[in-house]
């Protein structure tokens, strides 16, 4: 049987994927700093890993802002075009494991996408994401690197970032949110804090006014269900700060594993369903 393979070219990165029958083979990314270069380096370094040949690949689905550069078929071998919100929802029902839900695709901005069985309705979104958190950490920490940013987020304290609702009043006024709930993102700045405080509050921000969209898009389709994709969803903070939220708004955020790679995953896919 051929190998399906699926490649979406980011923002910052080009991911790729394949299916020999319904083995997913090991997803791959590289940076994407020039579209057509990370598009065939992806390609080699996937094709060198799996150990597969051209001759193996019986057609290439390819997504992402990037693809638009891509005119002829790759290497030969049949491509076609995939809509990425199509392939962002059907990505993130397969790798959850659900039939219905709202799938939040985190990359440098954020898409929210109804997902359905087959279906997908992309519903809007945000230019709030792992662009804005990079932007405001190299602005106020002078620091691009995504790893040394959640490491150093780990010695913060909220507390001297965030104003909480226990900061403006003495009684549980809303009774369904938590006296720790934000109140306001950057409202609190202390004279004392570090960088490892401004580094969660920077974090803090980017992933509650994600999921807090999430949540309005999810009750406006009566749903409980919210899958979280893309880069951002592995951040080492987003499980806690999902879990928390989760619990405040009755919504289950489901992180599933290789999550940062369902919009490639359900590129393929698409061509494996209608096939």
């Amino acid at each position: 049987m051929a190998i399906i393979v699926g490649i979406d070219v980011g923002g910052s990165t080009t991911k790729i994927v394949g299916f020999n029958g319904k083995t997913l083979l090991t997803p791959m990314y590289v940076k994407a700093t020039d579209p057509i270069a990370s598009i065939y380096g992806a390609f080699g370094k996937f094709a060198n890993y799996n150990k597969i040949s051209l001759s193996q690949i019986g057609k290439i689905m390819i997504t992402g802002v990037g693809s638009t550069y891509i005119d002829n078929n790759i290497y030969g071998i049949p491509t076609e075009h995939v809509d990425e919100f199509a392939a962002t929802g059907r990505g993130g029902l397969y790798l959850s494991g659900l039939d219905e839900a709202i799938v939040v695709s985190m990359g440098t901005g954020t898409a929210m996408i109804h997902a359905k069985d087959k279906e997908a309705t992309y519903l809007g979104g945000t230019g709030i994401g792992g662009g804005t958190l990079l932007g405001l950490s190299k602005t106020i920490l002078r620091m691009g690197d995504v790893e040394q940013i959640a490491a150093i987020a780990e010695e913060g304290n909220i507390e001297n970032i965030d104003l909480k609702i226990k900061d403006i009043t003495s009684k549980n006024i809303i009774p369904t949110l938590p006296k720790e709930a934000t109140a306001a993102n950057f409202g609190k700045i202390s004279d004392i804090a570090t960088n490892g405080d401004f580094a969660l509050g920077i974090i803090n921000l980017v992933f509650e006014t994600i999921g807090m969209m999430a949540v309005f898009a999810a009750r406006g389709k009566h749903l409980d269900k919210i899958v979280l994709t893309g880069n951002l969803s592995s951040f080492r903070r987003a499980a806690q700060i999902y879990s928390g939220m989760g619990v405040m708004f009755g919504m289950d955020f489901v992180i599933p594993e290789n999550s940062s790679f369902a919009t490639v995953i359900g590129t393929a896919l698409l061509y494996l369903e209608e096939n």
